[in-house]
C-alpha cells in the first residue's frame, strides 16, 4: 500500500521545531525535567546509574552487535557472549545482584535469537531518521520529527519499525498502537529510506512477547498531530524562557511516582517532596522472567 497523506514540503518558510520522541515524552510528563535535561546549563546535578537502564542498555548493545555479524555467526552462544562483552555493573546493588543479571541477560538473549528469525539484515540498526512535517494543507511544515530507531526491518515493500524492551511490565499491542515514539519513528523512517512503514512492533526480550500493531495514514496523523500541538507548547515556553520569563512558571514540576526514579531528583525539591527515593535496582525485571 503507498503511503499517502502527509505533505512534506517546504514551500512556505516558518520557524520550525526539532523534536525527537524522548523530548515529547519529557515535556509531556514533566515540563521541568525537560528543562533541566535539555536547556539548563551547566546541567542540574543527577542521580547515579539505574541498574535496569544499565541493563536495557546491554541488551539493546548485544543485539545491535549481533545483527553486525555474518548471518553464520547469529547463534544463541554468540548473543551470549556480547551480553557479557557489554557488561557493566553500573546500578545493582553489589556485584552478586549484577552476576545474577548477567547470567539472565544471557538467557533472555539466547532465547530471543532461538525463537526469531535473526537471518535477514535490518535494514537500520540504531537508525538516525527524520522527517518535517506538514498538518495543514498549502503551509510550511511546523516541526521536523527525527530520531534513532532500536531497529528497522523490510518486510515485503514496508517497513516495521521494532523497539527492544526489558522492563518489569509485557507490553500489548494497546501499548504498540499508542506508543507516540513507535509512530513517529514510522512517519520519520518512511520519509527517510523512502519506503512505506505502518507496522510497529515492541519486542519484550525477558520473555520474548512480541507486541505489535498496524498503523493507518489516520492514526499516524493523530499522532503527529498530538506531536504538533506538544511541540507548540514547547517551543513557546522555551522562547518565552528565553525573554526572561519565569522558569517555574513556563516549566512546572509535575509531581508524581516517578519523581521516585527521576534523573534529577537531587535537583528538584517539589521530587524529593513526592515521596521517597527508589534504589537504584528497584525497576529490574523480575529474575524469574
Amino acid at each position: 500500500m503507498e503511503q499517502i497523506g502527509f505533505d512534506f514540503g517546504v514551500e512556505a518558510p516558518r520557524k520550525l521545531t526539532k523534536v525527537s520522541p524522548a523530548r515529547l515524552a519529557t515535556f509531556e510528563d514533566c515540563p521541568r525535567r525537560y528543562r533541566m535535561s535539555y536547556l539548563d546549563r551547566p546541567s542540574p546535578t543527577r542521580t547515579g546509574a539505574w541498574a535496569h537502564s544499565t541493563l536495557g542498555a546491554v541488551v539493546h548493545n548485544a543485539l545491535r552487535a549481533l545483527f553486525d555479524l555474518p548471518v553464520t555467526k547469529r547463534v544463541p552462544q554468540r548473543a551470549m557472549a556480547l551480553v557479557a562483552e557489554h557488561w557493566k555493573d553500573a546500578g545493582f546493588e553489589d556485584t552478586e545482584q549484577a552476576a545474577r543479571y548477567r547470567a539472565r541477560a544471557k538467557a533472555w538473549v539466547a532465547d530471543y535469537v532461538e525463537h526469531n528469525d535473526v537471518s535477514v539484515d535490518p535494514v537500520g540498526l540504531e537508525r538516525w531518521v527524520s522527517a518535517p512535517v506538514t498538518l495543514e494543507p498549502g503551509s510550511g511544515p511546523s516541526l521536523i520529527i527525527e530520531g534513532r530507531a532500536d531497529r528497522i526491518d523490510q518486510r515485503g515493500r514496508e517497513l516495521v519499525i521494532i523497539d527492544y524492551k526489558t522492563g518489569r511490565r509485557e507490553p500489548d499491542e494497546y501499548e504498540a498502537r499508542f506508543s507516540q515514539a513507535l509512530a513517529l519513528y514510522a512517519v520519520a523512517a518512511a520519509r527517510t529510506l523512502r519506503t512505506p512503514c505502518y507496522q510497529v512492533e515492541l519486542h519484550h526480550v525477558p520473555t520474548g512477547t512480541i507486541a505489535a500493531a498496524e498503523h493507518t495514514e489516520q492514526s499516524l496523523k493523530r499522532h503527529l498531530q498530538r506531536a504538533d500541538e506538544t511541540a507548540g507548547d514547547l517551543r513557546l515556553a522555551t522562547d518565552t524562557l528565553n525573554a526572561g520569563g519565569d522558569e517555574d512558571v513556563l516549566f512546572p514540576a509535575r509531581p508524581g511516582r516517578r519523581c521516585a526514579w527521576c534523573d534529577f531528583r537531587p535537583s528538584c525539591a517539589a521530587g524529593q517532596e513526592a515521596g521517597p527515593a527508589a534504589q537504584p535496582w528497584e525497576l529490574l525485571a523480575p529474575l524469574n522472567s
